[in-house]
């Protein structure tokens, strides 16, 4: 499983025209499944995003996490991180997990960190979805259960 994390100052999420989804501070994420992802990886994706500290603290150190300032999620489903643009022009798509299993790893990642008590929005799985963000830093974090970056 791949996540890219960004933190922001605020972000939505749009689908055909109507917002279904806002947030102030916080992280967008947008989560990737592939073929053989399981639970732990869900599980690994979910802890990081709850655990790093990616905010500034008094003295300026990006020390404070998410829970520390009161930070706010917004979760988004994207096949796209296992494009593989190795060859030719198009991507190809095929290291990503059917929709059912994406679906289904994809909600328990929400699941997960609604458990660890973050405030967590989403958007529509499979839906064509416009997300506008302020990056607030920039700061943006990969992340990958099989820990290859």
């Amino acid at each position: 499983m791949r996540a890219v994390l960004q933190r922001v100052a605020r972000a939505e999420l749009s689908v055909n025209g109507e917002r279904v989804a806002s947030i102030g501070r916080g992280y967008v994420v947008l989560v990737g499944v592939t073929h053989d992802d399981t639970e732990a990886d869900a599980r690994y994706i979910a802890d990081k995003i709850a655990s790093l500290r990616l905010f500034e603290d008094e003295a300026g150190k990006i020390n404070l996490g998410i829970t520390d300032v009161g930070g706010e999620v917004l979760v988004v489903s994207q096949f796209t991180l296992y494009a593989d643009c190795r060859k030719g022009r198009r991507p190809s798509f095929t290291d990503a997990a059917p929709p059912e299993m994406a679906d289904r790893l994809y909600q328990r990642v929400v699941e997960m960190l609604r458990e660890a008590g973050l405030p967590v929005q989403t958007g529509i799985f499979g839906a064509h979805m416009l997300v506008s963000l302020t990056n607030d830093g920039p700061v943006t974090i990969l992340l990958d259960s099989r820990k290859t970056f």
